[in-house]
C-alpha cells in the first residue's frame, strides 16, 4: 500500500466525514507493518456509524477512482465504548 496515495484520498472525503458527523478520527499503523492503516472513528450514536459505513461501502470502496490504495476488502467492525480512562 503507498500510504502517501492513500492519505491523500482519505483526506479528499473530509467533508463527507464531518457532514457525517464523525466526531474525531484516529489513523494507525503497525510498527512492523507498512501495508497496513487502521482507522478509528467516532460517532454519537450508532445509527450514524452504520450511515456512514455504508456511504463508505457502495461510494467509496466500490470504486477504484475513490479508493486508489486500497488493497483487499476492508475488514469494519462498529464498537461501542464499555470503559474509557482519560
Amino acid at each position: 500500500m503507498d500510504f502517501a496515495l492513500w492519505r491523500q484520498a482519505f483526506d479528499t472525503f473530509a467533508e463527507a466525514r464531518s457532514q457525517s458527523r464523525v466526531l474525531r478520527h484516529r489513523i494507525m499503523r503497525p510498527v512492523d507493518d507498512d501495508h497496513y492503516v487502521t482507522i478509528d472513528l467516532d460517532f454519537l450514536t450508532t445509527d450514524a456509524a452504520r450511515t456512514f459505513l455504508q456511504f463508505l461501502q457502495t461510494t467509496v470502496w466500490s470504486n477504484p477512482q475513490n479508493a486508489p490504495a486500497l488493497a483487499g476488502t476492508p475488514n469494519t467492525r462498529i464498537f461501542q465504548p464499555v470503559d474509557e480512562d482519560r
